[in-house]
């Protein structure tokens, strides 16, 4: 099975697309995601959406708002207030972990590759076959 991040933007139009994605492929949703961070000494979240395989697929999709919302518990916000919303109206659980920022690695591939290894590491996603 292959895992791969679709990144998506920062505001509110890719957060409603995200939505969006979830919601119309609800049969299909694996995990609502929280990924925690600190970037300049600022408490920022992505968001994510993790769809299972299509039924003829291998591909296992992590749709993501890459480090765009500030943090929830310091700075309330109603991005993330839509997303735990809908979470609830699917009684879907949004699970959180804290990650390293992407600043931290040269290119946004290998910083995909350590989600993937940490989402597999915490058993969100299943291990590579």
């Amino acid at each position: 099975m292959i895992q791969r991040f679709i990144e998506l933007g920062e505001g509110y139009s890719d957060l409603f697309e995200l939505l969006e994605l979830a919601k119309t492929n609800q049969h299909r949703l694996h995990m609502l995601l929280r990924l925690d961070t600190t970037i300049n000494n600022r408490k920022m979240t992505s968001l994510a959406v993790i769809l299972k395989p299509a039924e003829s697929g291998k591909l296992m999709p992590l749709y993501l708002c890459r480090e765009g919302i500030p943090n929830p518990d310091e700075t309330p916000n109603q991005r993330y207030e839509l997303f735990d919303s809908f979470a609830k109206e699917l009684k879907h659980e949004v699970h959180t972990l804290v990650v390293k920022s992407s600043n931290d690695f040269n290119e946004p591939a290998l910083y995909y590759q350590y989600l993937i290894g940490v989402l597999r590491m915490n058993r969100y996603i299943p291990p590579l076959s």
